[in-house]
């Protein structure tokens, strides 16, 4: 794409020049730069204090070896990263992949889209984020163990409850966060609130599980009411059975909708009459299987091999919660064919751009990630609040704040798509919204 601002095109040019195999991040940054372009205009002084250029470059990027033992007693080495993006309005905040997939790309595209994200929910919190191509799928418990514990002994000099605060991600849930909380905490002699996504039992926060599923579901019932909608009896299908899906799936129910689809890499199941989020966290989160057992538990529903088809299946509103760019320009097309009228992105970056281009042109509501999917991180920022605290709120007590934070989200996000001339737009609005609040940090604390 060509920029209409100058001074934009310049600073991406040189991004691109330089990083020119990071795909994902590039795309993440020019998607950004695009939207920022009627506020870069506005503000001549971001040129003059190089804020762009400073904003598009990591404070800080370390990559490591991680060597461990597999239970056959072979020595195995994998990659770690930690990319703490920015640092302007607090500790730097963001989760933890371990996936084969992971690169360095992808580690700086998801922390530069979490500086904005935890931008918009108002809490004060930086940008960042980590991983290892390191698989957890089909290890024991005691390989993931020995993993996470060598993870933790390089990095824990890198982060801490005011440096930088992990959380989990695809690969890390639960059994990841305590075993890498159990090493920080042998090695620093320390108790602190160093990762989110704790159990319960040691510092964790009650519908943090819940968070980015609910969370995404409360800022589409504020889209869908602002175009006079709700869920209520509207056919719902959702990418992905992972923890955002399992319980998007339980807060769309609740609020109405019905969801009839669901995937994992392998393919996706329709279930006409609804599925039951409690079979799919029985198979996902318990027996840790594949999506087709569904129909062992339902036989009546139906399984197709290839998971890109699920963009085909007929619906009111679509949740794209797996990972990055699977809606691509066909299944946007797909849906638009179908009847769809609202998408709300509970992975990160789920949408293709040339998707986004094509639903938005045909009247689609959309949701971009950084705004509708940040009630994860809004609650591992409440975990942090109670943390510091020494004390623990109710799950309705936590699940009433992130209500209202995604409310206050979505309100930011519309109005300054209002204020820049682009009233329902909510990708430039989510970003504008997350820019303003960062930028006025930086330009307060100098050339730093």
């Amino acid at each position: 794409m060509a920029f209409t601002n100058p001074y934009l095109q310049g600073v991406y040019d040189g991004l691109a020049k330089r990083n020119p195999e990071q795909k994902e991040f590039l795309q993440a940054a020019e998607e950004v730069l695009e939207s920022l372009e009627p506020v870069v205009a506005a503000h001549p002084e971001y040129e003059k204090a190089g804020l762009i250029e400073r904003l598009v470059e990591p404070e800080r990027v370390v990559m490591f070896r991680v060597p461990w033992v597999d239970d056959a007693g072979k020595v195995q080495v994998n990659r770690g990263y930690r990319v703490q993006f920015n640092s302007a309005i607090g500790p730097y905040k963001g989760g933890l992949r371990f996936h084969p997939s992971v690169n360095l790309s992808i580690i700086k595209f998801l922390g530069f889209e979490q500086c904005f994200k935890n931008s918009l929910t108002g809490l004060p919190m930086g940008g960042g984020k980590g991983g290892s191509d390191f698989d957890p799928h089909g290890r024991s418990d005691a390989e993931v163990m020995r993993f996470c514990q060598s993870f933790m002994t390089e990095w824990y000099r890198h982060i801490g409850p005011d440096t930088d605060v992990p959380a989990g991600d695809i690969g890390v849930g639960g059994r990841e966060i305590g075993y890498l909380f159990g090493q920080y905490k042998r090695i620093r002699n320390e108790y602190t609130g160093v990762l989110t996504g704790k159990g319960i039992p040691f510092g964790g926060s009650l519908a943090r599980t819940e968070a980015t599923g609910y969370g995404l579901c409360y800022f589409a019932k504020e889209m869908l009411a602002d175009a006079g909608k709700s869920f209520a009896g509207q056919r719902v299908v959702i990418s992905g059975s992972g923890n955002v899906a399992i319980y998007a799936n339980q807060k769309a129910t609740q609020l109405g909708g019905k969801v009839i689809a669901m995937s994992d890499s392998n393919g996706y199941i329709v279930d006409e009459n609804g599925i039951d989020y409690k079979v799919m966290k029985e198979i996902k989160e318990v027996k840790r299987a594949r999506i087709k057992t569904y129909l062992d538990y339902v036989p009546s529903a139906k399984y197709v091999e290839g998971s890109a088809g699920i963009w085909t299946v007929p619906c009111d509103i679509a949740l794209p919660c797996a990972t990055q760019n699977e809606l691509p320009l066909d299944g946007a097309k797909a849906l638009v064919a179908n009847g769809c009228y609202a998408v709300a992105e509970g992975a990160n970056m789920p949408s293709t751009p040339e998707a986004i281009a094509y639903l938005q042109a045909n009247g689609v509501l959309f949701a971009p990630a950084k705004a509708s999917n940040a009630g994860g991180v809004a609650t591992s920022g409440l975990e942090m609040s109670q943390n510091s605290m020494r004390l623990s709120w109710t799950f309705d007590e936590v699940d009433e704040r992130l209500h209202n934070i995604m409310v206050n989200i979505y309100k930011n996000a519309a109005a300054a798509a209002e204020k820049y001339g682009c009233k329902g737009n909510l990708v430039v609005g989510a970003n504008i919204a997350g820019f303003e609040k960062i930028a006025s940090a930086m330009m307060s604390q100098g050339i730093v």
